[in-house]
């Protein structure tokens, strides 16, 4: 059955897109909103979905999905996988340029590996918005394109500072671009089976970072790292070609969320033509890409500043690990081993921790990113002290878990402090914060190894940034507790409060606390 969706909804004063109410109708726009242009209505199918009329979309959950989730592991695992084993590459890198007389040569190179893996996460903010305006498959599509070019122009570039872009910039911010799409689009064909579809993908894709170390070591690394790099660019060649799978099943910008929360289709709307010029337009679009909102909420804010803070240490050992082996354990052989458990263990504790965190209601399952920062902080300490190579690799295991306890706990952390439709802007928006501190962590770490001539010190000091924002993350619960606490009497002054919220004063900003953000909720509603 054939629907019409309206793509150009009214915007609120946030510039968010406003909700219809039950019946169907719009509700009247705010004395500031800006005018728009005629809505452009597009068809879509429901593919046998079973949705009737008024419904919401329904996804196929499974069929063609199934091939997409394939394409999805291949992306992350290879995207991942390549960065995790990167502290192979810089030893190779090291090596290449060790002929120099540079006090200063660990600093530099850390800068390649760092520079791509802070360009994945600085560029999710403008990836949500090109996947949004252009849908899943070109993003991924250009963006693996983007990534193969950089890892083959990296195994031509010499010098130093063109493989800081080839490697870091071009490759970082491709794989970007193919990263966050293959996330997106498994809502097009998964909604019950979402997180069995993302457990299939995460624990899938650890295979890469288990398998890419031994690779690199025993059968690419011999060949040079010329012809290393030429090998890598393949994986992002196989993307591409993966990346087409990516049918959409939603318009772009069509949003996903739970049942009920997606894009209503409804029969023959059409948005009246508004008298704005062209500014106002484009300001507008720009507010709707760009929802700020996320940042009123306190708790949000918090947690934001908690992460980005744990994180200036978090890439540290991916990085110096492997030469740092080499110095202290110089018989040692198979120091891709180390690698190899932070990658199983990762997978194992993605899944473990994932169903451990389905078990603990409400914001409450903060707390295991609490422990996870500050074990990891630990166990980066305990780095230069361990005096067998069995020992290090102990240390490794917990590293990988508390790494697969961090990353499968950011999204539920999401939502529950921001809610269901502001989840993904919420992610990018932290991801793009951590970009900074987590680049600048490995050059600072081997700036201190050439200054000192030993990893004790960049060790050592890697730990505290991860138990400081441990401490910070513990607060959250508590604010938001004392937040709910004080707003409780407010509500019971009155029954009528419970149905009708009271409008803020005109130009004053309205604040916002966890569970204001219902799906659609824009400021225009709450005057009706």
């Amino acid at each position: 059955m054939n629907k019409k969706l309206d793509m150009d909804a009214p915007l609120g004063a946030d510039g968010q897109p406003a909700e219809q109410v039950e019946d169907g109708s719009k509700p009247p726009l705010s004395p500031d909103a800006d005018g728009e242009e005629a809505g452009l209505q597009v068809e879509i199918h429901d593919h046998g979905a079973g949705a009737g009329a008024g419904a919401g979309f329904v996804p196929p959950e499974g069929g063609w999905g199934w091939v997409v989730v394939l394409a999805a592991t291949w992306c992350n695992g290879s995207i991942f996988g390549i960065q995790n084993s990167f502290g192979i590459l810089h030893s190779m890198l090291l090596e290449e340029y060790s002929d120099r007389e540079d006090s200063t040569l660990q600093f530099k190179v850390a800068w390649v590996g760092s520079l791509a893996m802070g360009m994945i996460f600085l560029c999710s903010p403008v990836v949500s918005m090109f996947t949004d305006h252009f849908g899943c498959r070109k993003t991924a599509v250009s963006g693996a394109v983007v990534a193969f070019i950089g890892l083959l122009s990296t195994s031509f570039a010499k010098n130093l500072i063109l493989r800081y872009f080839t490697y870091g910039i071009l490759f970082g911010c491709g794989s970007s671009f193919a990263f966050q799409p293959s996330l997106v689009i498994l809502g097009h064909y998964f909604r019950h089976r979402l997180g069995l579809a993302n457990g299939v993908v995460t624990a899938a894709a650890s295979l890469f970072t288990i398998g890419l170390p031994i690779l690199l070591d025993k059968a690419i690394g011999p060949l040079g790292l010329s012809r290393t790099f030429q090998i890598l660019s393949l994986f992002m060649l196989v993307q591409a070609l993966l990346a087409l799978t990516y049918k959409p099943l939603l318009p772009a910008g069509g949003g996903m969320g739970p049942p009920g929360m997606g894009p209503r289709p409804t029969e023959s709307q059409t948005q009246a033509a508004g008298s704005t010029n062209k500014w106002s337009k484009a300001m507008a679009r720009v507010r709707k890409y760009f929802n700020l909102r996320v940042f009123r909420i306190l708790t949000y804010r918090v947690w934001a500043f908690g992460v980005a803070t744990a994180v200036l240490g978090y890439f540290v050992p991916y990085i110096h690990l492997i030469d740092f082996v080499k110095e202290k354990f110089a018989d040692n052989e198979k120091h891709w081993v180390l690698l190899v458990c932070i990658g199983a263990s990762s997978g194992v504790g993605r899944l473990a921790f994932g169903k451990i965190g389905d078990l603990i209601p409400g914001l409450r399952k903060i707390y295991m990113q609490v422990v996870s920062f500050i074990v990891l902080g630990l166990m980066s300490i305990l780095i230069p002290q361990c005096s067998t190579f069995v020992a290090l690799a102990v240390v490794c295991v917990f590293l990988g878990l508390c790494d697969g306890c961090f990353l499968t706990m950011m999204a539920p952390i999401a939502f529950e402090l921001v809610g269901p439709m502001q989840a993904s802007q919420a992610i990018g928006y932290l991801l793009g914060l951590m970009a900074i501190p987590m680049t600048a962590g490995p050059p600072i770490a081997g700036l201190l190894r050439s200054a000192l001539g030993n990893y004790t010190v960049a060790f050592s000091l890697a730990g505290v940034p991860p138990m400081i924002g441990g401490m910070v993350l513990f607060f959250v619960p508590l604010i938001h507790d004392r937040l709910q606490r004080g707003r409780a009497p407010a509500e019971e002054t009155s029954t009528t409060s419970h149905m009708l919220p009271a409008a803020s004063p005109a130009g004053e900003p309205k604040s916002c606390i966890n569970g204001d953000l219902l799906p659609g909720y824009t400021d225009v509603e709450t005057h009706i």
